[in-house]
């Protein structure tokens, strides 16, 4: 019985070592082939450019191509769908911004998103900009809302799509506000932000990647951060809160996720390549160009804590501001 039990013990530290050494090959192996990167949005906007510098910065770090697949539509569901049924093997990544749990808590998705996509590494933080056509003559939040007011309904705001996280920002601000502005759905940030420049719709919010080269160029004009203090790259432009609606507040994060069961050595080795790449002077530099700054350096686990409480957090918010979808 003793020498069963010892011989017992002995097979179960054996299978460990050999379970360990599996994995820790795994991760060395990893990757044989090249990587996709989905995003929900068309190319152009702000996702898509942050993704197109973290996917470069990857290649060269783990020595295969990372390619970044543009699936634009459904408020990003096109694109969380495909990850969601691909193979959890590390090769089918997606890369999003907090539409995804918007996509969720609105029930847009047919799965709990919570439950479908492991979060493996935060990207990065950011405030959005509000630009609206050179010719609108106003000059910050507060003669845009009084504009507004007088002309209810007669304005038009353009967003990435019913139900995304800037859909929401702006319902928000017009509840805060008190007026009316005509909502025009697009697929992708980028077609908006064209059309904002030629007079088809007055205004929008955006990403300072986005709007940035437009801005020096005279063809949009920027009113205001939506985020709780300037940005440095930008100090003499306030946020809306300082500027005509107190409280407003309306910021976006980038991350990567996996679809489930994606093995735990393949996440960590994607979330400690990645925020290799986020801490190095010069993705910072190229972030802060545009007024994005990287996450704080974060476990998967922590990754994921911060995805559920954020997720716990709009829930509260949407039910509360009784927001619906036009």
């Amino acid at each position: 019985m003793i020498v069963s039990r010892v011989t017992a013990i002995a097979l179960a530290g054996s299978m460990c070592v050999a379970i360990h050494a599996r994995a820790q090959m795994k991760s060395a192996e990893y990757p044989q082939r090249p990587i996709r990167i989905l995003i929900g949005i068309a190319p152009g906007g702000g996702l898509d450019a942050l993704t197109r510098v973290a996917a470069q910065k990857l290649s060269e770090r783990l020595g295969q191509t990372a390619v970044v697949d543009n699936r634009p539509g459904g408020g990003t569901v096109i694109a969380m769908d495909l990850v969601q049924q691909a193979a959890p093997d590390g090769y089918t990544l997606l890369c999003a911004s907090e539409t995804l749990m918007l996509n969720g808590v609105l029930k847009r998705s047919r799965y709990d998103v919570r439950k479908a996509f492991v979060p493996i590494v935060h990207l990065t933080i950011q405030p959005y900009l509000m630009v609206v056509n050179p010719s609108l003559p106003v000059a910050s939040v507060k003669e845009l809302i009084a504009h507004a007011k007088a002309r209810p309904g007669a304005l038009s705001y353009g967003t990435p799509g019913v139900g995304t996280t800037l859909h929401i920002g702006w319902e928000r601000f017009m509840a805060m506000s008190g007026i009316e502005i005509v909502h025009v759905p697009y697929k992708g940030g980028a077609p908006a932000v064209v059309d904002v420049m030629s007079g088809q719709i007055q205004m929008t919010i955006t990403t300072t990647i986005t709007a940035g080269p437009h801005m020096k160029t005279g063809k949009l004009k920027a009113l205001a951060f939506t985020g709780p203090r300037r940005v440095q790259a930008y100090p003499d432009l306030p946020t809306v809160a300082e500027s005509g609606l107190p409280g407003f507040e309306l910021t976006n994060s980038y991350g990567f996720y996996a679809p489930a069961g994606t093995p735990a050595v393949i996440v960590h080795k994607i979330n400690a390549t990645m925020i290799e790449v986020m801490s190095s002077p010069e993705t910072r530099k190229i972030l802060a160009a545009d007024g994005v700054e990287a996450a704080p350096p974060g476990t998967p686990g922590e990754f994921k804590a911060r995805f559920e409480r954020d997720y716990a957090e709009l829930e509260k918010t949407i039910a509360s501001a009784k927001i619906t979808l036009r």
